[in-house]
C-alpha cells in the first residue's frame, strides 16, 4: 500500500515571504521584491542547468578567463548571463558587478531602478566537473549618488547592504536570504517549481567542532592565523574543507564552527578587495 505525503495547502514560499516583508514598510515601492523575483528565476534556471550539465554539455572550459585569473566554465557563463538578463528585466537594478566581468554592468536608461547589485554567478566553478556543490552569491546596495550610475555606488560598505544571500546547487537547491532582519532558508521544490521556507531564523550554533580553511596556503599566512589553526588542531576540532565557499559557509551555518579564508603573502589584501581595486583601475 502506498502513501502519500500531505500537501501543505499554506507553505510559506519565497514570493510570499518577500511580498509580507515588504508590507512592512508602508514607503516600500515594490522594487526590491521585483528585484527579488529575478533573482529567484536566475537561480532557479541555474538549478535546472546543473542537474542537467552532463546531458546538455555544459561541463567544460568556455575558453577564457574571469577577473581572479580563474578558467571560466561553461556553466559560468550561462549563470551570468541569467544573471544580467534576469537582474536587468526587473526594472529595478542601475549596476551591476559580476566576478565574470572586468568592468562594471550598467543597465540601460530606460530598465534603470534604484538598485546595485554585486554577485558571483557560480561559486566553487572549479569543483564543477568533480560534482562537488557549488552557489551563487548576491548582495543588494541602493545607488546613492546623483546622475549616472557610477563604480562608487558599488563600493559601498556591508553594513549598507539592503539585502544578501546565497543559493546553494547540492543534494537539493536552497536560497538563503537576509533583508536586514534575521536570515531564513527557502528550500526549491522542484514539483511545484517554488522555494519554500524550511529554515527559518537560521543562527549559527554558539560553540562548534568544524573549522573550514584551505591549508595548501598555510606558509602563506600571517603568522596568528597559523598560531590559531594550529591551536584548534589540538583541541576536539575536525577540519572540513569543500572548496566551493557557499557550501562551506553553509555547513558552517548549519553545524556551527569557523569558516575562513586570511589573506596570503601573495594577496594580502584578499581576493575582495583586490576586485574592488581592479574595478577602479579599470573604470578610471
Amino acid at each position: 500500500m502506498t502513501t502519500h505525503t500531505p500537501i501543505d495547502t499554506n507553505c510559506m514560499t519565497l514570493t510570499r515571504f518577500i511580498l509580507q516583508e515588504q508590507r512592512k514598510h508602508p514607503e516600500a515601492t515594490g522594487e526590491l521584491t521585483m528585484l527579488m523575483m529575478g533573482i529567484q528565476t536566475a537561480v532557479k534556471s541555474i538549478s535546472n542547468a546543473v542537474r542537467k550539465a552532463g546531458i546538455a554539455s555544459l561541463y567544460g572550459m568556455a575558453g577564457s578567463v574571469n577577473i581572479q585569473g580563474e578558467e571560466v566554465k561553461k556553466l559560468d557563463v550561462l549563470a551570468n548571463d541569467l544573471f544580467i538578463n534576469m537582474l536587468s528585466s526587473s526594472y529595478s537594478t542601475c549596476l551591476m558587478v559580476s566576478e565574470e566581468n572586468k568592468t562594471v554592468i550598467e543597465v540601460e536608461k530606460e530598465k534603470r531602478g534604484k538598485y546595485v547589485v554585486c554577485f558571483d554567478p557560480l561559486d566553487g566553478s572549479s569543483n564543477i566537473d568533480c560534482l562537488v556543490s557549488i552557489g551563487s552569491i548576491f548582495s543588494i546596495y541602493r545607488k546613492t549618488t546623483d546622475g549616472e550610475p557610477v563604480v562608487e555606488d558599488a563600493l559601498q560598505p556591508g553594513k549598507k547592504m539592503v539585502a544578501a544571500g546565497y543559493a546553494l546547487y547540492g543534494s537539493a537547491t536552497m536560497l538563503v536570504l537576509t533583508t536586514g532582519d534575521g536570515v531564513n532558508g527557502f528550500m526549491l521544490d522542484p514539483s511545484i517549481g517554488e522555494f519554500v521556507l524550511t529554515d527559518p531564523n537560521m543562527r549559527v550554533k554558539e560553540k562548534g567542532k568544524i573549522y573550514s580553511i584551505n591549508e595548501g596556503y598555510a606558509n602563506q599566512w600571517d603568522p596568528a592565523i597559523a598560531e590559531y589553526v594550529q591551536e584548534k588542531k589540538a583541541q576536539k576540532t575536525g577540519a572540513r574543507y569543500i572548496g566551493s565557499m557557499v557550501a562551506d559557509i553553509h555547513r558552517t551555518i548549519k553545524y556551527g564552527g569557523i569558516f575562513m579564508y586570511p589573506a596570503t603573502a601573495d594577496a594580502p589584501k584578499g581576493k575582495l578587495a583586490g576586485l574592488n581595486l581592479d574595478l577602479i583601475d579599470m573604470t578610471a
